[in-house]
């Protein structure tokens, strides 16, 4: 007489780890995030609230100068600095989708590198979740931002 087994079967996928080869995608991705944190940590914030970028040698972006608006990422960098050196309320005024980009870069280096060091799926159960919801959020986030850097540019929010 056989002995049956009354353990409910695992579904498929549940309670594997990540392969070699997945832990070394999300460890590079990581260690691209802590490298963007690092240079956004040693670049001074522009105190003009844009215009950081040009430490890294970009040019000065062409928006303001000739079309009289900043462009939807005037401020980005300066944002991401501010966020790497702990300013983060400085960080939400100078931009608030840089701020909330910066934010989002911080958090994935601590999951992946969690991740990458425990073979736990969590990154993949976060961005399973990710829906149309999400991106309609973004694409608003990006254009209030936008929006509310007119304004300070404009001189119309201090």
């Amino acid at each position: 007489m056989s002995v049956a087994s009354t353990s409910a079967p695992v579904a498929r996928g549940q309670g594997q780890r990540l392969s070699i080869q997945e832990r070394l995608t999300i460890t590079a991705l990581s260690l691209c995030a802590i490298m963007l944190l690092s240079v956004a940590a040693w670049l001074q914030p522009a105190s003009a609230g844009m215009g950081t970028h040009t430490q890294l040698g970009i040019p000065a972006c062409s928006w303001p100068a000739t079309v009289g608006l900043p462009c939807p990422s005037c401020g980005m960098t300066t944002a991401f600095a501010l966020a790497a050196d702990g300013r983060f309320f400085d960080s939400f005024l100078a931009q608030p989708m840089g701020f909330l980009l910066a934010v989002a870069t911080a958090g994935f280096a601590v999951v992946s590198a969690y991740a990458a060091l425990t073979g736990s799926r969590m990154l993949s159960a976060i961005t399973d979740k990710i829906g149309g919801r999400f991106w309609w959020f973004f694409g608003a986030a990006i254009l209030l931002s936008w929006g509310y850097k007119m304004l300070t540019l404009r001189g119309l929010i201090a």
